[in-house]
């Protein structure tokens, strides 16, 4: 297994690092980013956590290749907020269009370059969805024509089985929102993308967790860990 660390965006106000880990044994390429909002900081430790696993050889991958852009909007997480302009409203919205920002256009440009055949898109939202069905909060977002449906379901009922307080229990969200990342991946490059969404009102350290545990799962399904 061989850990490389990169820039993306290299020699911008926007770089930010990048993990490229890889097997060296056939497999699924999986793509993981975070912090494209700067104001969901766990899911950005998260991911960070994973790499930072795998880079001290706490965690092997077994097969594939894994990409990890931890904290995509350095600029909006120093400030706090979730970015201005959304830069998840900012991605190519058909084949041929462009990307509408620099780090939209980066993130992007290294999906082009990997060509994953998975993509989870970590973030946090307001609200429990299991008390509010118009809120997303602990839930895991695809399209309904997702082909990542099935294995989203299974997820959900696996991280459910070990949440004993059931307003923390997590659900399926069907939802299209072009410039999104999620459909950028889906329908130009016919990913399986999924969006994780944790809920600002957890405790920090559980929503890295669960975070964390739902990035696990959807490896292990595809057998790059143990």
């Amino acid at each position: 297994m061989s850990v490389e660390k990169h820039t993306l965006a290299a020699g911008t106000p926007y770089a930010t690092p990048y993990y490229v880990i890889s097997s060296g044994v056939p497999g699924p390429v999986f793509m993981i980013i975070s912090g494209v909002h700067g104001n969901e900081p766990a899911s950005s430790r998260a991911a960070q956590g994973i790499a930072s696993r795998l880079s001290r050889g706490d965690l092997m991958l077994r097969s594939g290749k894994l990409i990890i852009v931890p904290l995509v909007n350095q600029i909006a997480r120093r400030k706090g907020i979730r970015g201005n302009p959304d830069l998840n409203r900012t991605f190519p919205r058909g084949q041929g269009a462009p990307a509408r920002h620099p780090l939209s256009a980066a993130v992007w440009q290294l999906a082009l370059r990997y060509r994953p055949s998975w993509v989870l898109d970590l973030h946090e939202a307001n609200g429990l969805s299991e008390l509010n069905s118009k809120r997303v909060g602990q839930t895991l977002i695809i399209s309904p024509v997702s082909r990542a449906h099935g294995l989203a379901k299974q997820i959900v009922k696996r991280m459910n089985q070990t949440i004993t307080n059931r307003a923390y229990r997590f659900n399926i969200r069907h939802r299209e929102r072009a410039g999104t990342s999620r459909m950028a991946f889906q329908r130009l490059l016919g990913a399986r993308a999924v969006t994780v969404e944790t809920c600002w009102s957890l405790d920090y350290a559980l929503r890295v967790r669960l975070q964390s545990e739902i990035v696990y799962h959807f490896l292990r399904s595809q057998g790059m860990i143990g």
